[in-house]
């Protein structure tokens, strides 16, 4: 009896012990069993409502915030035009910057193909003082290429940047060209260590016929970074030291001894120094959480799973992200649901499945959608550092968090809307966009349905009046 009750007193011992050891911090995913899946469970298990802020765009796939103490909301729309939002709601008459008379050709922008058009702006970190946006398209004059320009706006005139100043300020960063219509990626952002970050697309097709993911000579499939401040005057961007390859492509002499294997490992002759990370297929929308520095990547999938990757504000760079060997924690070519293939790089935090989970599968009737859009990182209604994906088919808004022990992947709402993209507003809110542009039958950037802005609010917090988005189950 005397054992039994040493064993009891022990085992309590130590469980108030365990009870009371802190949390686990957030890590990536050492497995794949530890990868969130739909059905699982944030802490506090918070509810979210759509609030319509406005509406009347022409194809809106993006939409930021200045961070100018204005309130203003720039959403873009594809034919190549942003359009500003006030905070009361108001959206302004005449675009904030027109890229479709600014050339001989009409348009400076490309939106032959639903994927191609502008995609998304970034506004200076000191845009308050130097007046310095960026924006992301694809380039009609220059055949389909990926261009990163900057402009800079007149602040006589704040609210509108006219064609003329336009042309007179217009700084191009970076021309990428793109041999397939698709698969761009597009988003930007600038990240919390004052860098220029650039979503790039495998470059199309489907499958990556290219070998772009795996392959770092080339920009297509990764996540770049640029310095597009502490530049000399003759170059559009310089390259950050920190970067992971940034001296790796340097020529030099080649030495047989005397060079240890770690200091062999780091020569990567022909690696770009722009490149961050890969293994990307379409990171067309990425964010970081404000609060921790830390980034979101939402990588759109192929035929059968969305993949959601993250990366610790203290990564140095370099995550291989396993495409176009894996989609997710899956095989690819996925050929049926007990694939067996190695896992190449660092694993996602969260995935979720197509409709049909895998060739042949039966069609799945909940937590599935198609093609996974980014919206923002959340730190309030009780979500502490959850990313928000809309899904551009399914209607369905996830979230993505850690619950203090692993990652949790969970539907919040599932809304009749077209999701195409978000970012946070100023006071921290999460702002999303829908369109109406389907995949194959897409009637023209400027011909679509027009599409809607609308603010993620907590369930009981919607003000009185308001519209919000209808969701699938009313």
């Amino acid at each position: 009896m005397r054992m039994r009750s040493l064993v009891t007193a022990s085992t309590a011992v130590i469980a108030l012990a365990l009870g009371a050891l802190p949390a686990v911090s957030q890590e990536v995913p050492k497995t794949a069993d530890q990868v969130a899946r739909p059905g699982g469970k944030l802490p506090g298990d918070p509810k979210i409502a759509l609030v319509k802020v406005a509406d009347g765009f022409l194809d809106p796939v993006g939409v930021a915030s200045a961070f100018d103490g204005s309130g203003r909301m720039f959403v873009v729309e594809r034919q190549g035009k942003i359009k500003i939002v006030t905070k009361d709601g108001k959206v302004n008459d005449k675009p904030f910057l027109d890229l479709t008379k600014n050339s001989p050709l009409g348009s400076e922008v490309q939106t032959g193909f639903v994927e191609q058009g502008l995609w998304a702006v970034a506004f200076d970190p000191k845009f308050k003082e130097n007046g310095h946006f960026y924006v992301s398209y694809s380039s009609l004059p220059f055949n389909g290429a990926h261009i990163i320009a900057r402009y800079t706006v007149d602040k006589a005139s704040p609210d509108v940047v006219t064609v003329e100043h336009a042309n007179k300020t217009v700084k191009v960063i970076m021309n990428i060209p793109q041999p397939y219509y698709n698969h761009y990626g597009g988003g930007i952002q600038f990240g919390p260590d004052g860098f220029l970050y650039i979503g790039k697309g495998d470059a199309g097709w489907e499958g990556d016929p290219l070998d772009a993911g795996q392959t770092k000579s080339m920009l297509w499939g990764k996540m770049l970074r640029i310095d597009v401040h502490n530049t000399p005057e003759d170059r559009a961007y310089s390259i950050p030291k920190t970067n992971p390859w940034a001296g790796a492509y340097q020529d030099r002499m080649m030495t047989l001894f005397g060079i240890t294997e770690e200091g062999f490992s780091k020569i990567h002759m022909g690696a770009r120094p722009e490149i961050w990370s890969y293994g990307l297929r379409n990171p067309y929308s990425f964010h970081f959480n404000k609060k921790s520095g830390d980034l979101f990547i939402a990588d759109v999938g192929q035929n059968h799973l969305e993949e959601i990757d993250w990366q610790p504000a203290s990564s140095k760079g370099g995550e291989n992200y396993g495409w176009k060997h894996n989609m997710g924690t899956k095989c690819h070519p996925m050929t049926g649901a007990d694939d067996k293939c190695p896992q190449v790089g660092v694993l996602p935090v969260a995935e979720y499945p197509h409709q049909e989970p895998y060739p042949g599968a039966e069609k799945l009737k909940d937590g599935w959608g198609c093609s996974v859009m980014g919206l923002g990182v959340a730190n309030y209604g009780g979500m502490d550092g959850v990313y928000l994906t809309g899904d551009w088919c399914s209607g369905r808004i996830f979230g993505t968090g850690w619950d203090g022990k692993k990652w949790q992947i969970q539907e919040m709402i599932q809304t009749a809307q077209q999701f195409t993209a978000g970012n946070n507003d100023e006071d921290g809110s999460v702002l999303a966009v829908n369109c109406n542009c389907f995949y194959l039958d897409d009637k023209g950037a400027a011909a679509n349905p027009p599409g809607s802005l609308w603010r993620v609010v907590p369930a009981d917090q919607v003000p009185a009046g308001a519209e919000v988005a209808k969701t699938k189950k009313n």
